[in-house]
């Protein structure tokens, strides 16, 4: 079957599609909300980023049991009907005037909660929708319009924020995460939609299998250590690149969306070959080259910094730039080492994603893909608790460029580790196959 006749499998798309535009729009309506109308910095950004990634880290071990015992469909859209009121709250009290960094952090934890909820029911759901052989492609698609959808959801948000502002450009995601829930009930009839796993036995017999199942499977478990290592690195760019573009070169919302932007650009064009190359170099090999060029990609951009100092009428006065017309010659040096390092950034994840949830969906049973996906998901959002704070605290005592450099070192770390590890060598045919040996 080719993906495109697989009906249950476009609607999914579509309604993921939607849910990931308005999510991007969000990311970076809620970092103007936060450095720009609430007058916060970079550690209050690392704050609110790490609230929204705590529930993996508390309740991430017991999420994938939590889902298995109940339809996977159902907690894909009760899931997406509990986001769309929350942002929809967080609109409401930012258009009042009334959101503190506190109250932005209870909201967004109960967005984690949900979000939790639903990472976990969606890879499982999607091995429902989609035959095994065709996971990676399956993958590759809902990667290509999510960074499709951040490439004009970054664009559109900057345009979007300074027209309307922040908080109602929030409600555009609440809309979309409807959307999405809407779509999936209409799944009723046409998709599969499996009954709960059996939940006998006890929780902690569950966690023990999956944990031996992730970090003593001799594949799954190193790509499992890099991928935490790695997202530390992740986090603390994450929460100090917004402060970069908005309070260090000043460039506004749309210099923050047109930056992020191409990000989705290149993860759009990594996609696109991220088959190719798997089946060229195999798994492995792909996975690792890709992770050792994404430190290159944030060390341009930890550049941008140094570059934008030699403005004359620099961020160093306070001034912000009202339009890409008003930017001096130096800045838009800055912007361009800014924007090309977030390109090669989305290039290489682009390239890598898709192969690496392939392999771990191929090679793991499935009444364990609910478990496994919660558990991996959860230990590298639980990184985020750590990274975003920490790049929050060395971009405040040490600069924006520090914090820039040190995530760089860590990604290179994660990366030469998985190499060190002998992960080139994977292949999804012939580990899914040894696999299904072992399990026979």
């Amino acid at each position: 079957m080719r993906l495109r006749h697989n009906a249950p499998f476009v609607r999914f798309w579509l309604a993921s599609t939607v849910s990931d535009f308005g999510t991007y729009i969000t990311t970076v309506a809620l970092s103007v909300l936060i450095l720009v109308a609430m007058d916060g910095t970079a550690f209050d950004q690392g704050l609110v980023n790490a609230a929204r990634w705590t529930p993996y880290l508390v309740f991430g071990l017991l999420a994938g049991i939590w889902v298995d015992r109940f339809r996977r469909r159902a907690v894909l859209i009760a899931a997406d009907l509990g986001c769309g009121v929350l942002l929809a709250s967080l609109a409401l009290f930012g258009a009042l005037g009334v959101l503190t960094v506190p109250a932005v952090m209870a909201l967004m934890f109960g967005f984690g909660t949900l979000a939790l909820m639903s990472d976990a029911a969606y890879r499982s759901f999607l091995t429902d929708l989609v035959p095994r052989p065709l996971l990676v492609r399956a993958n590759a698609r809902l990667q290509q319009s999510m960074t499709v959808a951040q490439t004009t959801g970054g664009a559109v948000a900057g345009t979007l924020v300074a027209l309307v502002t922040a908080p109602f450009a929030l409600l555009v995601d609440a809309f979309s995460y409807f959307f999405s829930g809407a779509v999936l009930i209409s799944l009723k009839r046409s998709a599969p939609d499996k009954p709960p796993l059996d939940h006998t036995g006890s929780t902690g017999s569950k966690i023990a299998e999956g944990l031996r199942w992730i970090y003593g499977h001799p594949r799954l478990g190193p790509l499992a250590w890099k991928s935490h290592i790695w997202f530390i690195g992740s986090a603390m760019m994450g929460a100090v690149f917004p402060a970069l573009i908005l309070n260090e070169l000043r460039l506004g919302a749309l210099g923050l969306g047109l930056t992020m932007g191409c990000a989705g650009v290149g993860a759009v064009l990594g996609t696109l070959i991220s088959n190719w190359t798997g089946e060229r170099w195999g798994t492995g090999r792909a996975v690792v080259v890709s992770d050792l060029v994404q430190p290159v990609a944030v060390a341009l951009i930890a550049l941008s910094p140094a570059v934008a100092a030699a403005a004359a009428d620099g961020p160093a006065t306070g001034r912000a730039y009202g339009s890409p017309g008003e930017w001096p010659v130096a800045l838009w040096g800055a912007f361009v080492l800014a924007a090309g390092g977030q390109f090669l950034f989305g290039f290489a994840m682009g390239a890598e994603s898709p192969l690496e949830m392939g392999y771990q969906q191929a090679v793991t049973p499935d009444r364990l893909i609910a478990r496994v996906s919660a558990t991996m998901r959860s230990a590298n959002r639980g990184m985020i608790v750590v990274g975003a704070p920490v790049g929050g605290v060395i971009a405040t005592t040490a600069g924006v460029g520090a914090a820039l450099w040190a995530a760089s070192g860590i990604m290179l770390v994660a990366g030469l580790a998985l190499l060190l590890y002998g992960f080139s060598s994977a292949r999804v045919e012939v580990d899914q196959l040894t696999d299904q040996e072992a399990r026979s």
